[in-house]
C-alpha cells in the first residue's frame, strides 16, 4: 500500500489534518520528572476508570426495552425482541414461498450443475441486505450416462448359447410424462440414477433381498441362499439405500435393484382404491426413487478428501470402502411387477423365513407371492449401468448477519440441489422457507436491528450425494466453528404434509417446546391452535442423511433438523413421491402443501427459532435435559446386554450378527453401574448450571440503575462465563480418534447407525461392540464414555 498523502501534494480545504505542525516550542507543565510523570499516570487511570466505571456498563449491559428476551446492550436506532419477533411472524408470505418454490423447481439442479441458482440465491440475499458469497469446492460425483434392466428367459432348454436366450421383459426404467404436472415433461429432465453408483454390465441371476438390511441377508444366509454372483432385487425403506448395495457387495453379489414397494406408502394407496396420481394422492406406478449409494455411515462428504476440504490441487484418496464397486440402478414398482413375479414358486416364501419377511407387501393384489428365488436357470437379468465420475465445482452460498458478539455464532441451513428437475418438497419447500427468513431478517435489519450473535445463512450444494457442501465447508472452517458455533439449525424437507416432525440434541428440546407453543399452526380445526398443540412432542435422536451430520457428529454443535411430513394413516392425505420427478411444484401445490401455508409456518418458527438463539442473552441451551437423556441412553444400552430392549424392527433388521465372544460379559454388566454415578454427577451439574443460567437471565431481563456498575460488569462476565459452558459441553463429547470402524465420525454419543445410516445410534461406539460380542472393546468404550461424563460435568462446574 502507498503512502496515504504525497509529501510534496499542495494543501486545500480537502487534505487530512494528519500532519503535525509545530508553530511554538514545547511548554514544560512541571519543572520536575517524578511530579509530572506522576500527574500523566494519575489522569490516564481516570480516564480508564471512568470508562470502566461508566461507558462500558452502559455500553454492554441490558436497557429496559428488552425485559421478555433482552440484549447485553442497546444498539442505536435498534429494536426491541417483541418487534423483532413481529416481524419474523409477520413478513413471511405465502405467495412469496411459491414465487421461491416455481423458480427452484422450474429446472434441473444437480450437485454441481446448479450455478445459475447459486448466483439467483446470492443476489437475492443481497437484495433484502444480507451480505452474502459463494465458496466453492471441487468435488469427486458422477453423472447418468446410460442403463438398462431386461429380464431374459433360455427359450432352449437344455443350450446356452447366446442366441437362446430371449428379452422376456424390458425395463422402461423412466417416468410417465404426465400432462397436468409440466414438470415431468422437460425434455432436460434428469435420468434415474444412483449417486455414486458404478460403471457396470452385469448378467446374473437374482435374489430378493427384502429390505437389503444387515439382518435381511442373514436370514437368507441362515436359509442357505446362494448369493454370491447373484443381482439383489430390495425395497426402499428401513435404512439407507446405499447401505443396502454395501453389504450386497461384500457378500459377493454383483449388482443391486431397488424400488418402491407401495406397501410401505401407508393408507393411500391403489391397493386401497385409492386414485394414483395426478388424479389422486396414491403413488404413480411409474414413480421411482433416485439418490446416492454412498456408504453414508462410514463417512460423508467427497469420498476422495476425508477428514480435510476439497479444495483446488488437495491431494486425493482412494474412494474403495466409501462407494459402491458394484452396479445398482432404482426402478418403479411397475417395472419390478413382472421380476418379481418370475420369483413366484422358486426358493423360500417370505412367510418361510420370519414375520419381518411379510410386513408391507403391497404386491400381492398384482400378483406378486414375494419368494427369495434365486430365479430359475432360465432367468437371468442383464443389468447395465454407465456413469461419468468428475472432478467439478460446486457452490455453497453463504450469508452473514454480523452480530456484536464474534465469538459465538448461530448456524442455519438447507440444501438446494436436487435430484430431479423438481425437488418441491426435497429440498426446495425449505429452500422457500429459508429464503422468507432471509428475507425476514432483511426487514429487521432496515429497521436497525443488530443481533447480539452473529447469524451465518447457508444455502448448501452437493447435499443429495452424500451431504457434500455443508461437509466439506464443516472441515475447512472447522477451527472456527469449534471456537464459536453455538448451534446449527437445519431445514431440509420443510413441508410434504401436515405432521410436524424433529431431532435435534437434548441440548435443544426445551428451545423446540417454547417456540413452536409461539407458531400458529395452520390446522386451524380449534381456532388458536399452535403447532405445540397439535405435535405429538416426540424428539428423535441425530442420525445422518442431511446437512446436520458435519456440525452434530464431526464438530459437537448442537444441531436440530425439522419439518412436516405426510399423515400415512389418512387415505386423503397424499404419498410423497421422494426423489422423484412427481416431487414437483404441481403436486406439492395440488397435494402436499395447497395454498403454501405450512411453507409459512415452517418459515415462522426457523426465523424465530433461530432468533431466540442469536438474541437471547443467556444462550436458551439446557444442560439438564441432555444429563437425563444421557442416563436413558445409558439404560437403553444396558438393557440390550440383560435382553429386555425395545427397538424398531427396521433397527432390529440391521442389527449385524455377533462375530465373537472377547472379553467378560459379567464384567461389562457391573461397568454400567461406573456410567449411572458419572450421568448422576454430569446431571448434579447441569442443574446447578441451568439454575444458575435461569438466575442470570432474570437479572438480565431487570432495569439495573447506572450507578450500580459493578453488579453491571459482574453480571456481563457471568453471563458470558455461562454461555461458554453450554457452548463447548457438546464439544465434551467428542472422541479424537472417532468411532472403531469409521474414524470420521467423533461424536461417542450420536451417529448414524452403522447399518441403518439414516436413523441415529446411541453410544454407537459401545453398541457395535455389544452387538459383535466383543466385550473387551466394549469395555474400552465404557471407559471413553465415563471419562467424557466426568468432563462434561467438570465443565459446567
Amino acid at each position: 500500500m502507498g503512502s496515504l498523502i504525497d509529501e510534496k501534494m499542495e494543501s486545500n480545504e480537502t487534505t487530512p489534518l494528519i500532519a503535525t505542525v509545530r508553530v511554538a516550542p514545547a511548554r514544560q507543565r512541571y519543572s520536575h520528572s517524578v511530579v509530572r510523570r506522576f500527574c500523566t499516570i494519575a489522569l490516564g487511570s481516570s480516564l480508564i476508570a471512568l470508562t470502566v466505571l461508566f461507558l462500558l456498563p452502559v455500553a454492554l449491559l441490558p436497557d429496559h426495552h428488552h425485559r421478555k428476551f433482552p440484549h447485553y446492550r442497546p444498539q442505536p436506532q435498534s429494536i426491541a425482541f417483541e418487534e423483532l419477533q413481529a416481524i419474523l411472524l409477520e413478513t413471511p408470505r405465502e405467495e412469496k414461498a411459491q414465487e421461491w418454490s416455481k423458480y427452484y423447481t422450474s429446472g434441473p439442479h444437480l450437485a454441481g450443475k446448479n450455478y445459475s441458482q447459486a448466483v439467483w440465491t446470492q443476489e437475492r440475499w443481497e437484495e433484502w441486505g444480507i451480505k452474502s458469497g459463494i465458496v466453492a469446492y471441487d468435488v469427486y460425483i458422477n453423472y447418468p450416462l446410460g442403463h438398462r434392466l431386461a429380464l431374459y428367459e433360455n427359450k432352449k432348454k437344455g443350450k446356452d448359447d447366446v442366441d437362446s436366450w430371449k428379452v422376456k421383459f424390458e425395463a422402461s426404467l423412466v417416468e410417465d410424462v404426465l400432462d397436468e404436472d409440466p414438470t415431468t415433461g422437460l425434455e432436460d429432465s434428469i435420468p434415474t440414477f444412483h449417486g455414486y453408483s458404478a460403471s457396470g454390465n452385469v448378467t446374473a441371476p437374482y435374489v430378493y433381498v427384502n429390505y437389503g438390511t444387515y439382518q435381511d441377508y442373514e436370514d437368507l444366509i441362515n436359509a442357505n441362499i446362494s448369493l454370491e454372483g447373484k443381482i439383489a432385487v430390495a425395497k426402499y425403506g428401513g435404512i439407507f439405500r446405499g447401505l443396502k448395495v454395501k453389504r450386497a457387495q461384500e457378500l459377493g453379489m454383483v449388482g443391486t435393484i431397488l424400488f418402491s414397494d407401495p406397501g410401505d406408502d401407508g393408507a393411500a394407496s391403489d391397493e386401497n382404491n385409492v386414485t394414483t396420481y395426478p388424479k389422486g394422492p396414491a403413488r404413480n406406478p411409474s414413480s421411482v426413487q433416485r439418490g446416492s449409494a454412498q456408504f453414508l455411515s462410514v463417512a460423508p462428504g467427497d469420498p476422495t478428501t476425508p477428514g480435510y476440504p476439497s479444495k483446488p490441487g488437495v491431494p486425493r484418496q482412494p474412494v474403495e470402502g466409501g462407494i459402491p464397486s458394484i452396479p445398482s440402478i432404482p426402478i418403479s414398482y411397475v417395472d419390478a411387477i413382472p421380476i418379481l413375479k418370475a420369483l413366484n414358486g422358486h426358493g423360500p416364501s417370505s412367510k418361510d423365513l420370519n414375520k419381518h419377511w411379510e410386513r408391507n407387501q403391497g404386491l400381492k393384489y398384482k400378483g406378486v407371492d414375494y419368494n427369495v428365488g434365486p430365479s430359475p436357470d432360465d432367468l437371468v437379468l442383464n443389468l447395465v449401468n454407465e456413469q461419468e465420475y468428475v472432478t467439478t465445482p460446486l457452490w455453497n452460498v453463504i450469508g452473514v448477519i454480523n452480530g456484536t458478539l464474534p465469538d459465538e455464532v448461530i448456524v442455519i441451513g438447507n440444501h438446494r440441489d436436487a435430484w430431479i428437475a423438481g425437488g418441491a418438497g426435497d429440498p426446495n419447500s425449505g429452500s422457500a422457507a429459508l429464503n422468507e427468513v432471509v428475507r425476514s431478517f432483511g426487514v429487521a435489519l432496515s429497521q436497525g436491528w443488530k443481533p447480539l450473535r452473529t447469524i451465518v445463512i447457508a444455502s448448501w450444494d452437493g447435499e443429495e450425494y452424500g451431504l457434500v457442501g455443508s461437509t466439506e465447508w464443516v472441515e475447512e472452517y472447522l477451527p472456527w466453528l469449534s471456537h464459536a458455533n453455538v448451534a446449527y439449525v437445519n431445514l431440509d424437507v420443510a413441508t410434504v404434509g401436515p405432521i410436524f416432525h424433529a431431532s435435534a440434541s437434548p441440548l435443544l428440546n426445551k428451545l423446540l417446546y417454547e417456540v413452536t407453543a409461539l407458531i400458529p399452526s395452520p390446522n386451524q380445526t380449534v381456532p388458536g391452535q399452535t403447532l405445540g398443540d397439535l405435535w405429538n412432542g416426540h424428539i428423535s435422536t441425530m442420525g445422518s442423511g442431511s446437512d446436520f451430520t458435519a456440525f452434530q457428529d464431526h464438530a459437537g454443535v448442537p444441531s436440530i433438523d425439522f419439518g412436516f411430513g405426510p399423515n400415512e394413516e389418512d387415505t386423503n392425505n397424499a404419498v410423497y413421491h421422494y426423489h422423484s420427478n412427481y416431487d414437483s411444484y404441481y403436486w406439492m401445490n395440488t397435494y402436499g402443501d395447497p395454498g403454501f401455508h405450512y411453507h409459512i409456518a415452517t418459515a415462522k418458527l426457523f426465523g424465530l427459532f433461530t432468533a431466540r438463539l442469536a438474541e437471547s442473552p443467556v444462550i436458551p441451551l439446557n444442560a439438564t435435559d441432555y444429563a437425563i437423556a444421557l442416563d436413558e441412553y445409558i439404560s437403553k444400552v444396558e438393557s440390550k446386554l440383560s435382553g429386555t430392549a425395545e427397538e424398531d424392527d427396521i433397527e432390529v433388521r440391521a442389527r449385524p450378527t455377533p462375530t465373537g465372544h472377547k472379553g467378560d460379559l459379567e464384567d461389562l454388566k457391573v461397568s454400567f453401574k461406573r456410567l449411572h454415578k458419572a450421568a448422576k454427577k454430569l446431571k448434579k451439574a447441569a442443574k446447578a448450571h441451568d439454575a444458575w443460567a435461569i438466575e442470570l437471565a432474570e437479572e438480565a431481563g431487570q432495569d439495573i440503575p447506572w450507578w450500580k456498575w459493578y453488579s453491571k460488569i459482574k453480571l456481563y462476565y457471568n453471563i458470558r462465563r455461562a454461555n461458554s459452558k453450554y457452548k463447548y459441553l457438546e464439544r465434551q463429547f467428542l472422541y479424537s480418534k472417532g468411532l472403531d470402524s469409521r474414524p470420521w465420525f467423533k461424536h461417542i454419543v450420536f451417529a448414524p447407525g452403522l447399518w441403518t445410516g439414516y436413523s441415529g445410534a446411541v453410544f454407537p461406539g459401545l453398541v457395535e461392540a455389544i452387538d459383535a460380542k466383543d466385550y473387551g472393546i466394549a469395555q474400552k468404550w465404557v471407559g471413553i464414555i465415563h471419562g467424557s461424563l466426568y468432563k462434561a460435568a467438570g465443565s459446567l462446574e
